[in-house]
């Protein structure tokens, strides 16, 4: 299990926008997490539905503040941006994974996606473009639509001439697979399914997400409980990679699971 912390250098994210904008806050924040991640993902540009819009030179700049010294701490860093450009700048700065909302969609960029050594994060979303725009996803129809779309691009990539094992699956959680709670938790009961079909490392992100805290009625900084709750069932049901707010509650419960359970964590 590798343990992914995530990083927001940004004005408004849904759970702590703006807290880490400034370089110093983000680097004091990183080695933070790092004290109990193995990856640290970077977002520099929120997704959430009332995000304002943030050009990829300013994702970029808020990036470049952080990104040497990071790098310097051999820290294996994470890029989350779906924007092309941004994209292209990790990947000239080599970093170890590029995450992307929307599973790589511009084929444009696949020669250098194929000639790098990134592994990249795979994640579906309803939403063809653009932020988690609220949309209605029957339960029902949820997993049907994630195993066509992880076909659909594993193909295209792979035809691409990237390497098959440098991809994850994330099937994505909260306004990116719908508004309603029961889609997210019935993709998390069918993680044994996707791994099992498409034999791909699986990401987990549950971390605070609206499922979560429309079922508790709890704020983004109150749904810690519960987050926790989701990515241990995560944890026991095929994720291999876990994106959270906070890793040091993630790793402890994952040590005493595995005294509990005698498995490695």
């Amino acid at each position: 299990m590798k343990i992914l912390g995530i990083l927001n250098i940004t004005e408004d994210s849904f759970s702590d926008g703006g807290k880490y904008l400034e370089p110093s806050a983000a680097l004091a924040h990183a080695r933070a997490l790092t004290q109990d991640a193995d990856i640290l993902d970077i977002g520099a540009a929120s997704s959430n539905p009332d995000a304002a819009p943030v050009a990829p030179q300013v994702e970029i700049a808020r990036l470049e503040s952080v990104l040497p010294q990071l790098q310097r701490a051999n820290i294996p860093l994470s890029i989350d941006s779906y924007a092309t450009e941004v994209q292209r700048w990790a990947l000239q700065h080599n970093v170890e994974y590029l995450n992307d909302i929307h599973g790589f969609p511009d084929e444009a960029l696949y020669p250098e996606l194929a000639a790098s050594r990134a592994k990249l994060i795979v994640m579906h979303s309803v939403q063809e473009g653009g932020k988690a725009t609220p949309m209605d996803v029957p339960p029902s129809q949820i997993m049907d639509r994630i195993r066509r779309f992880f076909a659909a691009r594993i193909a295209a990539l792979t035809k691409a001439g990237i390497a098959r094992d440098r991809l994850i699956l994330d099937p994505g959680m909260g306004f990116f697979l719908g508004t309603d709670p029961e889609t997210s938790l019935a993709v998390l009961r069918g993680l044994p399914s996707l791994k099992s079909e498409f034999g791909l490392p699986l990401l987990v992100s549950v971390s605070r997400k609206s499922f979560l805290r429309k079922i508790t009625g709890r704020a983004p900084s109150e749904a810690g409980p519960a987050s926790l709750t989701a990515e241990l069932f995560a944890s026991m049901n095929g994720a291999d990679l876990i994106r959270t707010h906070d890793p040091k509650a993630l790793r402890d419960s994952l040590e005493v699971w595995a005294k509990l359970s005698g498995n490695k964590p």
